[in-house]
């Protein structure tokens, strides 16, 4: 019986993983696929282990360090028990880093999907990578270079993010090209701008930055009459947790979605992302943003002694120059988020150049599929043969 395990950490991670598992379940139909993530995972036909467990920052970190043990106790069992073929483990380092010397120990094959940020902060890592993955898939292009320098197998597989925007685009209506079919399925009347607010999937995004967005709302109706706010909330995230911050964006007539990023990416002509993968899912649709993200003081402090990048947004770390605005900390104040928006929607040469910039982003993963191969790039470690596919 052929058996796979994917570790997945966080909400983007997770939708990798689910992608992978339909790929993995379309080419090999008898594969079993287990885990750790959430909803999607399930969705996707794998047999969920235990829950994401994500946590971002140092005081972010501490309230879930129960959670996280229990959590690698149940995966570092079911290596034992099912000693799958292939162990993927998709980012979450700190997690991923002892369980994939764990299933070395047991003689498992590791996969390394999606690169720990090891060109951003902690490069002592790539040496890490390299005695406890077999091979590394990496998502970003220049992820590659620092892998093969240090004689680590790598490719560079495409993004996932661009699978979901494609399939996104392909299940709407080709006859509605501007999207206005999508915005009516939304709710969403033609003719006015719509601003996208994504406040990420992790629990402290959500916490420092729905504050602000409330107040932003409050002044996009002062600025842009006109205008209307959509937010889409993380599948995983605890919405009763932040319940009274939802309700008070509803009272503000701001739209609350249920996942569907992507849809309301596509329907919006403007978006505010916490720095994360919805950056560059905004910029590979061609939506102008503005970056905004907010830590705890301790952590802001600790991350900028460590951190070797001059930006925090994967689309201008991609672009080597700064494509979009970053407003960190307190910065990340509703009044200057307006005025970045004002920007935008206004200067047409300024919106222009963004988007032109976005376009040369979208062609370095164009016309890969990740997922796709990814799941070949398993079935080459555990030797399963093609025939079977």
């Amino acid at each position: 019986m052929k058996t796979v395990m994917i570790v997945a950490g966080e909400s983007s991670g997770e939708l990798y993983g689910s992608l992978l598992a339909k790929q993995l379940r379309h080419i090999w139909p008898d594969v079993t696929v287990i885990g750790i993530g959430g909803e999607r995972m399930r969705a996707a036909g794998v047999k969920i282990l235990s829950g994401i467990s994500s946590a971002f920052g140092i005081t972010e970190l501490l309230t879930s360090i129960k959670r996280i043990r229990e959590s690698f106790k149940t995966a570092a069992k079911a290596l034992a028990t099912f000693k799958p073929e292939v162990v993927v483990l998709i980012d979450f380092p700190d997690f991923n880093f002892r369980l994939g010397a764990v299933a070395k120990r047991h003689g498992l094959k590791v996969l390394y999907y999606v690169s720990p940020q090891v060109w951003a902060w902690r490069k002592g890592r790539v040496k890490t990578m390299g005695e406890i993955a077999d091979r590394i898939a990496v998502i970003l292009p220049f992820e590659k270079e620092i892998y093969t320098m240090a004689g680590i197998p790598c490719e560079f597989v495409g993004h996932p993010a661009m699978e979901e925007i494609d399939e996104t685009q392909k299940t709407e209506d080709s006859t509605d090209p501007r999207g206005i079919k999508m915005r009516e399925s939304l709710g969403l009347s033609e003719g006015r701008p719509v601003i996208a607010l994504l406040p990420g999937s992790r629990a402290h995004e959500l916490k420092t930055l729905l504050p602000v967005f409330i107040e932003l709302t409050r002044m996009v109706a002062k600025e842009f009459p006109d205008g209307k706010c959509i937010l889409p909330l993380a599948p995983n995230i605890d919405a009763d947790r932040f319940a009274e911050d939802i309700a008070t964006l509803k009272r503000e007539g701001v739209l609350i979605v249920r996942g569907d990023s992507i849809k309301c990416l596509a329907s919006s002509d403007v978006a505010v992302v916490a720095s994360g993968t919805a950056t560059l899912q905004a910029a590979l649709m061609g939506i102008p943003l503005v970056v905004v993200y907010k830590l705890s003081l301790f952590s802001y402090l600790i991350g900028k002694a460590l951190l070797s990048v001059k930006h925090i947004s994967l689309v201008n770390i991609i672009a080597g120059e700064e494509v979009v605005r970053e407003l960190i900390q307190r910065r990340a104040k509703a009044e200057n988020i307006v005025q970045e928006l004002k920007r935008i929607l206004n200067d047409d040469q300024y919106r222009s150049g963004m988007t032109s910039s976005m376009t040369r982003i979208r062609d370095m993963f164009s016309g890969r599929q990740p997922s796709r191969r990814v799941a070949e790039i398993i079935g080459e470690l555990a030797g399963w043969k093609t025939s079977e596919r």
